[in-house]
């Protein structure tokens, strides 16, 4: 291995360690707690070292965004896989979709909360959020019905779970109810 190859192993490892002590801080003490300052002393490296990977916590945001989202589309595919049939797909997709948000509370955030300086919806989105887009369409995009735009109606549909999993975490929802929300949701799709 040449010097120049093992520089950018080592940068890159550099890298991820920032981006996953980010995202541990996040998910133990808030985004609040994220600062160039801890995180240069998490990682015992200094605080120029961190500027030189990432302009700022933004950045970090945006990077603990895109893992987020390659994470959450493996786990909705993964969700959905086992499933057979357009409603127990969608159940899942909907159940696997709202356990990531109450498990990943700060990835998240950094998703779909925070300003990591990602475009979305746009032209030069990145892969990793069309990717998580596409794992909700995959599915959904079997229901959608006569005369609808599969991703109009996965932009609808992600637009529900995103506010049940929002106002879920933020106890404005009753516990109990969970269930019957993804249920009433299912059942009011135009396609089973």
């Amino acid at each position: 291995m040449s010097v120049k190859e093992r520089k950018e192993r080592e940068r890159a490892e550099r890298e991820r360690l920032i981006v996953a002590t980010a995202r541990e801080l996040a998910e133990q003490q808030g985004w609040d707690a994220v600062t160039t300052r801890r995180l240069a002393e998490r990682i015992e490296y200094s605080q120029p070292v961190l500027y030189s990977h990432f302009r700022g916590k933004r950045e970090i945001i945006g990077a603990v965004a895109l893992d987020g989202a390659a994470e959450l589309a493996r786990a909705l595919r993964a969700a959905t896989s086992a499933a057979e049939g357009p409603r127990a797909q969608v159940t899942a997709l909907a159940h696997g979709y709202l356990d990531f948000a109450e498990h990943h509370p700060a990835v998240y955030d950094a998703l779909f909360q925070l300003d990591g300086g990602l475009a979305y919806a746009q032209e030069d989105t990145p892969q990793q959020l069309k990717d998580a887009f596409a794992a909700l369409e995959e599915t959904l995009g079997q229901v959608t019905g006569s005369g609808v735009h599969p991703g109009l109606f996965t932009e609808v549909f992600w637009a529900s779970l995103h506010g049940l999993a929002t106002l879920a975490r933020t106890g404005r929802l009753l516990p109990d109810d969970a269930e019957a929300r993804v249920q009433l949701l299912v059942d009011r799709l135009p396609v089973l």
